[in-house]
């Protein structure tokens, strides 16, 4: 290290934000994340033991996936590299692989390489490093917010064990607040800051299990606050919502909160449960979703999951997309809650779809021809290769139906259609029953 390097680290260490300051250094440190760095639990005796296998860490922002890659660095005995896959390069990793194959061949020493943002490397990034961790040269810790089955090589999965980090409960985020705030040496203790008891449940609440987002807003209170007649920073609830202001929430519209909450949406939707489809809509527009997107999984639930039991569902769905397009937010997100609300509140029927998907199932089985007289007719020739002779024109008939084979000889008597009795379905059940047309 040189003479601006170390500079540059003492600095950091007095400049650098709150959360990144106290960052536990110790498993015993460590708060929450109990299911896997409890004292009984693989990780923690792993650490503890220094026996590691390359692990990935998955979880929200904030639940300290870093913080127990840190805490590994303070604990083992092996080389501990870290690079962020946001800025590093193919040359940062070749850089990383021969320093590691010359620690292992020279001293007998294991290279730990510590990813974090992992999921950003691209697949020939990721591929690079398969070799190096199968063989044992790197030992693996990659850090994602992203679920790792999606973004990380299948072959790296496969070479390492995969630890899901949850938010942390309310308790955990108080505890390290009050760390925070009292600690001399890397908190803000030197300040003689008070976090009131209704500041800290506040920003426990809002956090969302994100430590760093309430540890950043006690930072910030701290620092904007003057003392009190008694020479003490209080940090009060106003002041502790002054400073968390609008919580992020947790919802990356290419990650997997983006798919757990489309998913919560549809199915609360399918599910008649306007409260909560009003809810997830909500989060979605909140977090800053594709207006149009949304429109489009309605429209798919008006088909999918309404079908039959209401036809007009579809037509609401549908005018819905062309009207957030054109007025755009935030008056979209009325029409989204309209649409949203119309469809949840529709009869339910999945008969259509449930058809479609058993006719492709016989489509892709069974080879079939269309019956003559209902082949196309309207050609010169057509009657001398026998094409349409005995087709009876529907209208012709009383109802406007007429008896008569629709289905291929091969598929003759198949079903596919199950009418159910919810909405419009009744009606299209009278109306069969009108013709004679047998339905069941």
């Amino acid at each position: 290290m040189d003479l601006f390097e170390y500079a540059r680290t003492k600095t950091m260490q007095t400049e650098a934000p709150l959360a990144s300051r106290i960052r536990p250094r110790t498993l015993d440190e460590v708060v929450g994340q109990q299911h896997i760095i409890g004292r009984d639990k693989l990780l923690y005796r792993a650490i503890r033991a220094d026996k590691l296998s390359s692990l990935i860490f998955y979880g929200p922002p904030g639940t300290g996936k870093t913080t127990l890659a840190r805490v590994i660095a303070n604990t083992t005995k092996s080389e501990f590299t870290q690079i962020n896959a946001t800025v590093a390069g193919k040359k940062d990793m070749e850089a990383v692989v021969k320093e590691a194959k010359e620690n292992l061949g020279m001293y007998g020493k294991k290279t730990i390489l510590f990813i974090d943002e992992i999921h950003r490397f691209n697949k020939g990034q990721q591929d690079y490093l398969l070799p190096f961790v199968e063989d044992g040269t790197l030992i693996l810790i990659g850090a994602t917010t992203e679920n790792p089955y999606f973004e990380v090589n299948g072959a790296l999965l496969s070479r390492s064990v995969i630890f899901e980090l949850k938010p942390l409960q309310k308790e955990d985020i108080k505890k390290l607040l009050q760390r925070a705030v009292t600690d001399t040496e890397r908190g803000m203790g030197a300040y003689h800051a008070v976090l009131e008891d209704e500041a800290a449940d506040f920003l426990a609440d809002v956090a969302g299990g994100d430590a760093r987002a309430a540890l950043n807003a006690v930072e910030l209170g701290v620092l904007t606050t003057q003392p009190s007649a008694d020479g003490s920073i209080h940090i009060t609830l106003d002041v502790a919502s002054e400073c968390i202001q609008k919580r992020a929430v947790r919802y990356d519209k290419d990650g997997d909160s983006h798919y757990d909450t489309i998913s919560a949406f549809i199915k609360s939707m399918r599910g008649s449960d306007p409260d909560a489809a009003v809810f997830y809509l909500a989060k979605m527009l909140y977090a800053g979703e594709d207006i149009k997107f949304i429109a489009r999984r309605i429209m798919i639930c008006a088909a999918e999951d309404v079908g039959l039991a209401d036809p007009n569902a579809l037509n609401v769905a549908v005018s819905a997309s062309l009207a957030v397009e054109r007025v755009g937010m935030p008056e979209a997100q009325i029409i989204l809650a309209e649409a949203a609300t119309y469809v949840v509140c529709a009869p339910k029927s999945n008969s259509s779809c449930e058809a479609v998907f058993a006719a492709m199932k016989t489509v892709g089985s069974v080879r079939t021809s269309v019956p003559p007289h209902l082949q196309d007719a309207h050609y010169k020739g057509s009657a001398k290769l026998g094409h349409g002779q005995g087709y009876q024109y529907a209208h012709d008939y009383p109802n406007h139906y007429v008896e008569q084979q629709y289905l291929p000889d091969e598929i003759l008597g198949s079903r596919f259609l199950h009418l159910g009795t919810n909405g419009y379905e009744q009606k299209i059940r009278e109306n069969f029953k009108k013709i004679g047309k047998d339905i069941e």
